[in-house]
Parts: structure tokens; sequence; C-alpha cells
């Protein structure tokens, strides 16, 4: 389909609206004009749509019936966004019945029209949603899946890789809001905890859990990644569903979907055990959604930090930081997509800080210099065993963390809402206080190449007995389970990558500096490169 068809003019500020004298005089400001209409009785059959969301619409339509991706790309993500600045920042879209008018009663694109008009309330409404919202968006999710796991054969629909993610990561995001809201019962009136207690099965955890080990089973996408793992034809395997663009990547999706649930629901190893069959760290065809692999790294990089793989979550986190350095660039300025990115980067690089902080290790360089310039302060106080720091540090970065059971509605005035996230601080804190001592015996091993107990038990104020404990502690917690390549990412072999080693014969404790030393060459050669670089960027094109 060509471009051509259909045009929006973004700088002319004036436009004709149908004549109907019921609607009285209009301002000439289409946000007021819109916010007026949306106040007179009977909006739904009175509402007027202005001549170029109308035009908008049917594009859109047309542009889904035909499954022409480019330009269903363009309306997804460049013009419905620019529409809703200008006409709709701050309001709700028109809301389905409104807008038959122009596209009829399509049933297709009016689930696909409510996804976006729903995930828009949830994002700009200040208000936020209703409860009669929260209910009919999970009503219309529903019909999209029922609609796409239920046909006999792929349905006759093609979406583009970054709306496929967006829905599966704004149905997480609406059932992690819904339990939030679910468990805040100071406020509610007695009709909404009624409503409330009689829909259980309203974003039910099971229901949510149905729906995305449905898409990962309908598209035979573990098989696939398998076959694509050992440099097969993932299509040998897919089956009639599993070929299909939409079913592949719905399917993809939702494994980084449950990823993501389990990490909030905080059973890290099952968070971990859904990706056994994607190769992390490694750039693949499945990958092409940055929001995606950013979501994918972090959420990896938390559970293995809980998990106390500390190697394996620091390497996790500075691979997706590098990546994010090498592609947010080619990002398109205004795009949602740059908030949500930098966002999840500080706290990634806050995560960063906290594993480096318990299991010292080499980084890449330009990671660590960025790492220094944004928690200099903060690094130092939790090197120092400073608890509140680290709260902090673990309070701004980690998951909202979600209940997957109802609250007691008896309790009227109470806030569950908070008790998810206090649960892993909780066991946070207790795994951080286990290892407060090891930064300073780190520190003090590193003066010396043999030392008595008793002298650097002295140099601690603590007793001997103690101190053999915190040796031991330090012994401990410096021996993780490290993953190796080809292997799932629950597997892998113990590795200590302590910078200190030492070993007690009787009394006396014997050091050995295991520290890698520094490559300078390597570090000089990439700043020539950079270097490089700039200048050719600089030079300008020398005319005839």
């Amino acid at each position: 389909m060509s471009r051509a068809r259909y045009e929006v003019d973004y700088e002319d500020d004036d436009y004709d609206y149908f004549p109907d004298e019921s609607y009285g005089m209009h301002t000439g400001d289409p946000q007021r004009d819109l916010a007026y209409e949306r106040q007179l009785p009977n909006h739904a059959s009175s509402y007027i749509l202005p001549d170029e969301i109308k035009s908008f619409l049917m594009f859109f339509q047309r542009s889904v019936k035909e499954n022409q991706l480019y330009d269903i790309s363009l309306c997804y993500e460049r013009d419905f966004n620019k529409l809703t600045e200008r006409y709709f920042k701050n309001s709700s879209w028109p809301d389905a019945e409104s807008i038959q008018a122009a596209v009829g009663p399509d049933l297709v694109f009016n689930i696909l029209y409510k996804e976006l008009y729903y995930r828009h309330i949830y994002a700009r409404v200040q208000s936020g949603p209703s409860q009669e919202q929260r209910f009919e968006s999970y009503y219309n999710y529903c019909n999209l899946f029922n609609f796409i796991l239920n046909a006999e054969g792929p349905v006759r629909l093609e979406l583009p890789d970054q709306w496929l993610w967006d829905i599966i990561d704004e149905f997480i995001y609406q059932f992690q809001e819904f339990s939030k809201y679910r468990s805040k019962l100071s406020g509610k009136t007695d009709d909404e905890i009624a409503i409330l207690r009689a829909n259980p099965k309203i974003w039910n955890v099971h229901s949510v859990l149905n729906v995305l080990h449905s898409l990962v089973d309908k598209s035979n996408i573990n098989k696939q990644l398998e076959v694509y793992a050992n440099a097969g034809d993932p299509d040998s395997v897919a089956g009639d569903f599993g070929r299909h663009p939409l079913y592949k990547m719905l399917g993809y999706f939702s494994l980084i979907g449950l990823l993501r649930l389990h990490s909030l629901l905080g059973d890290y190893y099952q968070a971990i055990k859904v990706l056994e069959n994607i190769e992390l760290n490694k750039q693949t065809l499945y990958s092409r959604v940055t929001a995606c692999q950013v979501t994918t790294y972090y959420y990896v990089g938390f559970a293995y930090l809980m998990m106390r793989r500390y190697q394996d979550a620091i390497r996790s986190f500075t691979n997706i930081l590098l990546y994010i350095q090498r592609t947010s660039r080619m990002m398109p300025p205004g795009s949602y997509q740059v908030d949500l990115i930098k966002k999840i980067n500080e706290q990634i690089y806050t995560l960063l800080g906290i594993a480096l902080t318990l299991h010292p290790m080499r980084i890449d360089e330009s990671v660590h210099m960025q790492l220094k310039e944004k928690m200099g302060d903060k690094l130092t106080k939790m090197q120092k065993g400073d608890m509140q720091t680290f709260e902090e540090c673990f309070s701004f970065s980690c998951p909202r963390f979600l209940s997957p059971v109802p609250p007691n509605y008896d309790i009227a005035q109470g806030n569950f809402h908070r008790e998810p996230f206090s649960l892993q601080m909780k066991v946070f804190r207790e795994e951080i206080q286990q290892q407060l001592a090891i930064p300073t015996i780190r520190s003090f091993l590193k003066l010396y190449t043999t030392m008595p107990i008793s002298k650097l038990a002295a140099f601690l104020e603590m007793s001997e007995e103690d101190f053999r404990t915190h040796l031991l502690c330090f012994k401990h917690k410096m021996k993780n389970l490290v993953w190796t390549k080809g292997t799932s990412g629950l597997a892998g072999d113990f590795q200590s990558a302590s910078e200190v080693d030492f070993y007690i014969d009787q009394d006396m404790i014997h050091i050995a500096d295991t520290k890698v030393a520094r490559r300078y060459g390597d570090f000089f050669i990439r700043q020539i490169h950079k270097f490089d670089e700039f200048n050719r960027s600089l030079k300008k094109p020398v005319g005839p």
C-alpha cells in the first residue's frame, strides 16, 4: 500500500468539524472541543470525530485488514502517538462505540483499537482507569487471545513485532496494576469491594499464566529455539501455527513475559527455567525488539542477583548496558521507548553497583566509567557497609513485586500492596547483613601475604571465633554457580572469581592476590578506534 494513501498534516491548526448546532460554539482548540463534547449527554451516539481522526482510523483499519505491515507500523508507532499529543495528551481517545461511524462493525480492528484505547488510559489519563475499565480491558484481552488461540488454523492477521511485544508487555503490566489496585482497600467503597469479591477470576494469576503458556505451546517456540540453537531450520518443527510470524513472535515474547511474571512473584528459579531454550548473551533473529531485549536482561540479571549468582548477574547487566550504548542513538527521538529504556538503564546500573559491591570483578571499561559517574557516592557507602544505601538502591532498582492472591476483603482499611516488596526486601536485607564484614576483610587481606588470625581479628575488633566464622562466610559467598556456554541458564560450574584468595594453616592466614592485571593495550586500542571514528565523523565531504 502506498504511503500516499494517507497523510496527516501536523502543521495546520485549523480543522473543519461536521456542523451540528446542538454542540454550540467551538473554541477552535481541538483538545478543548473534544473535552467539551465528551461531557455532553449520550456521548457515544452524538460524538463527532474530527476529519483527521476519522481519516487516520479508516486508513489504520484498511492497513490491518490488508495486512500491510509497513503502513500498520507507521500508524502504530508514529501517527497514533502524534495524534495523541495533539488531541488526547491527557484524556482518553474516543471509545469503540464512538468510532463505529468511521470503521463499522469490524471485530478484529475493534479489539485492536480497544487494546490501544485502554493502554492509553493507563498511561496518560491522570485519574487512571476506573474499576469498570480495568474489567473491560481484561475482557478485551480475553477476546483477542481467544481469537488467536481458538482458531482452527492460523488467523489471517499480521502485526509488527513491536506491537506484538507491547501487547504481551501491557497484558502483564495491567495484571500487575490490577493486583496492586485490588490490594489497596483503603478508599474503596463497599460496592467496589463487593464487585472485587464477586469476581475473583478477573485478572486471576492462573488465567494470565494460562494465556502465556498457551501462546508458547501453540507456536512450538521452544522446539523452534532448540533447533535454531543447533543451526537447524526452526520451520521444520514449527507446525502450521509456528510458521506464522504472529504466533512465532507471540510465543517468543510470551517466554519473556513468563520470565517477568515469575520474577514479580519472587520465583527466580522458574523465571530462569522458562528461558532454557533461549541463548542468552547472544544476538538472534528473535531479539529484534529493543524493549524486549532490555527487559529480558534486566529480569535475568535480577533473578541471578537474588539467587546469589553474582558473576552471571554482572555479565547480564554489563552485556545489556553495552547493547543500550550501541542502540540508543538509533531509537527515534520522542519515542516512548526512549523514556522507558532510559529508566531501566538507570535501574540496571544500580543493580550492577550492588552486584559489584558484593562480588568485585573486572568489567568493561566504558561501563565501569559510567557506573562510577552515576553511583560514585553510593558505591563508596555500600562498600563501607551502609545498610540504608543498600536498601535505597534495591528499592529504586527492583521490580514492582505483586501478590498472586486476593487480599482479605474483610479488613476494609487494609493496604496489602507493599507486602510482596517488604518480603523481598527482607530476603535481600538478610543476605546483605551476612556479607557486611566481607568488604572490610577483603581490604585487609589485600595488604598482606601472611597474617596471624589473632592479629587480623584484633584489627577488626572481633573475637578469633567470630573472625573465623566471617572468613568461612567469605569463602562461601565468593564461590558462585557460574553459567557456562552451551548450557541452560540454570546450569553451570562452581567458581570463585574473588580478587583475593586465601587458606588457613593452623593459626596463620596465607593470602594470594588473584587480581587479573589490567590489559592496558586493549584499553588504548579501543580508545584509538573511538578517536579515529570521531575524527571521521567531523570530516565534511568536499565539493567538486
